[in-house]
């Protein structure tokens, strides 16, 4: 069983969705592209999800993004849905699109953070080896220019979506959004931080490829890979799977946030055994999302806070 997450209203997150046996389903070309960003225009409004970052790597999808009202696991359940579904037809797949892990939702808890792990995002595909340059992955990414001022632009795919379904539009536009985390007056800074932070990947991959003997594959040959073939390299299961982030040097907050999740999850599962000796009347603590939804279990303030 997995832990209780709190789902807490204004939360910035990372997050991670891969695809079934490494399948190579999101292999960069036009159609997947047009899919992708057309289903992340059409999600992210619906629910209130503020993006920041986006890279699709052929075998996963990664997102930074701010949760405004709360209600992360609707936007993920819809997006993640259409994906699926529009690849399935696309690829004329008949199997499982996602992986069965559950998707890795990591909170970001501060600037550093945010820093840290949207240049991670943009840094995937050269750190993969599969080009040198972020700016140089053909498919579905934001570029660190478009931080907080860029705009994701996609027509309704041909297939799957009814174009004669209102909730479809012909052509969807989704600005990015600032995180919360960088006040509008530091826009500047935030994106050369980033930018810092990301040639320190790229550098990183460099080293590791040339270490390795290894060539970046680059742009074209990506393209021309069979969606249908799988990464056969080495990937260790079962692998720490964390729940926030603070960023590098970021100790005390790491042990306060630490203490909090430990707290919430304590508060929870007390909660939960009454509940489930029939006490309705019990209170769980804030941020409780299934229970909450589903059972109609009433919370109290219990955010998690550094």
């Amino acid at each position: 069983m997995s832990h209780p997450r709190e789902i807490a209203p204004g939360a910035t997150y990372m997050i991670t969705r891969r695809v079934l046996r490494r399948h190579l389903l999101f292999r960069p070309d036009a159609a997947i592209t047009q899919l992708l960003v057309y289903a992340l225009a059409v999600s992210a409004p619906r629910f209130g999800i503020e993006v920041h970052a986006f890279c699709a790597m052929s075998t996963h999808l990664h997102l930074v993004v701010t949760d405004v009202n709360g209600v992360l696991p609707r936007f993920l359940q819809f997006f993640h849905r259409i994906v699926a579904l529009g690849t399935k037809v696309l690829r004329a797949w008949e199997g499982p699109v996602w992986d069965h892990e559950a998707t890795s939702v990591v909170r970001l808890l501060t600037r550093a953070a945010v820093v840290e792990k949207i240049a991670y995002v943009l840094a995937n595909p050269v750190a993969a080896g599969l080009v040198r340059h972020a700016r140089e992955w053909p498919g579905a990414k934001v570029d660190v220019r478009e931080l907080g001022c860029g705009v994701l632009r996609a027509a309704r795919p041909v297939a799957y979506l009814d174009p004669e379904n209102p909730q479809w539009p012909e052509e969807v536009t989704l600005p990015l959004a600032l995180p919360p985390a960088v006040a509008q007056d530091c826009v500047d800074d935030f994106r050369h931080e980033v930018a810092v932070e990301l040639n320190v990947r790229e550098a990183q991959a460099h080293s590791a490829l040339q270490q390795q003997g290894r060539r970046f594959l680059g742009a074209e040959r990506v393209t021309k890979i069979s969606p249908y073939e799988r990464v056969t390299s080495f990937e260790a299961l079962g692998e720490r799977n964390p729940t926030f982030a603070v960023g590098r040097e970021q100790g005390d907050v790491r042990r306060i946030a630490g203490a909090a999740v430990r707290a919430f999850r304590a508060s929870y599962r007390a909660a939960l055994e009454r509940w489930r000796a029939g006490v309705r009347s019990v209170v769980f603590p804030a941020g409780t999302w299934w229970m909450c939804t589903f059972h109609g279990a009433s919370t109290r303030d219990f955010g998690l806070t550094v």
